[in-house]
């Protein structure tokens, strides 16, 4: 009942007696918002450091080189909010199959999974968005990439839910819950509602509709499982859909968990008590620190490109050896039959051009094993960042 004087939305009663619940259904969009002096110095701060990152990803000959390590370190983040313990080069290792083949049940897995789920959900987003518009049905296919074959693939992937949920501490009761999403006729008319928003201007500022949309999802809570991940992937899909990005640069993730509580904390506090200048605020300042970020990132990324280039044009190593480096950007952990598939070259010439890249301190031998050697590239890891403390050893 905390919910209850809510100006955000109304609580309903559900059921009658001992089975009754209270659950908490959001006012459609958007919110009457105060535009203050420091929101209106926030907006511009975000515009700005947004419209350079913008700008660099615009002038960049081949995005994509930038655009794999970003979307990865997004996947690392965003799950870890959830609970995963992945970490990036975990997460290449992963995605290589580099790592013995485990038990499905096996935690470290399972975590690995659901974050290159992530990573493959944003993709399909992306190459859905050149022929289908952002909709319920996007969201539905989307979640369907997400939540495919983890832990929450019983939890109806690619649907909406037709039963209650609630958010609490692990075990709590519906009765015992921190929050209570609608109930499912309300939750109905509520996405009907958020999806005519997607494509209505309201005439705020494109940032702070992306604020706005962010609670709302997360509020109606549409799924049985995967609610947060789906609410960070919208904010990278809609960054690209309304050209404010030219592709999905920006890891705001990395902010929502270095501030986890506050982040929560923020959400609650719109459904409580209307706090929607509170939270958008903390959503702009997130994207002018993780803009900025990503910029010193990519600039990082562009000057270890150019000097591989250089480093390898000295020791005049061939196309093949500079095509191999071009891809460390986008898998900076590889064995010889990587290089080969990479290369479609034969075993001992793929062998010759990884040596190349070892010599000039490109590739650096993991382990002392002689069959099946891996070869990580340090520079990529360390230019993307450190998430979470990894090392390749």
């Amino acid at each position: 009942m905390r919910f209850r004087d809510s100006p955000s939305g109304q609580v309903v009663r559900v059921g009658s007696g001992d089975a009754a619940y209270f659950a908490f259904v959001p006012a459609a969009l958007p919110p009457d918002l105060e535009y203050g002096r420091d929101l209106f110095r926030l907006q511009s701060d975000a515009d700005r450091a947004l419209g350079e990152l913008a700008g660099l990803g615009r002038t960049l000959r081949n995005p994509h080189l930038l655009l794999s390590p970003f979307m990865r370190k997004e996947a690392v983040l965003s799950s870890r909010i959830e609970g995963t313990q992945t970490g990036l080069a975990e997460l290449y290792a992963f995605e290589a199959g580099h790592t013995p083949p485990r038990d499905r049940a096996d935690p470290a897995a399972s975590d690995a999974r659901e974050v290159l789920n992530y990573v493959r959900a944003l993709e399909y987003g992306l190459e859905r968005l050149k022929t289908f518009p952002l909709s319920l049905r996007f969201l539905r296919e989307v979640h369907e990439r997400l939540m495919a074959g983890v832990r929450g693939d019983r939890a109806t992937p690619g649907q909406f839910r037709t039963t209650q949920n609630w958010i609490g501490p692990p075990g709590c009761t519906l009765k015992e819950a921190s929050f209570v999403p609608p109930p499912v006729p309300e939750m109905t008319e509520a996405l009907d509602a958020l999806e005519e928003y997607l494509h209505r201007d309201d005439g705020n500022p494109p940032l702070v509709r992306l604020a706005l949309i962010h609670y709302q999802i997360e509020a109606i809570h549409p799924f049985l499982d995967g609610n947060g991940r789906i609410g960070r992937l919208l904010i990278s899909l809609l960054l690209v859909a309304w050209d404010l990005l030219p592709v999905p640069l920006l890891y705001l993730s990395a902010f929502f968990e270095r501030h986890r509580d506050d982040y929560g904390d923020l959400l609650y506090a719109v459904s409580e008590r209307g706090a929607w200048t509170d939270w958008v605020s903390f959503f702009l300042r997130g994207v002018a620190t993780q803009a900025r970020d990503a910029v010193d990132r990519a600039r990082r990324l562009q000057d270890l490109l150019r000097e591989w280039r250089e480093e390898l044009g000295k020791r005049r190593a061939g196309g093949s050896a500079i095509r191999l480096m071009e891809s460390l950007f986008e898998a900076p952990l590889l064995s010889v039959p990587d290089a080969q598939r990479t290369l479609g070259l034969s075993y001992p010439a793929a062998q010759t051009n990884v040596q190349r890249l070892v010599d000039a301190g490109i590739l650096r031998p993991v382990g002392d094993a002689t069959y099946g050697r891996r070869f990580v590239a340090d520079g990529v890891l360390r230019a993307i960042g450190d998430v979470g403390g990894e090392t390749v050893n």
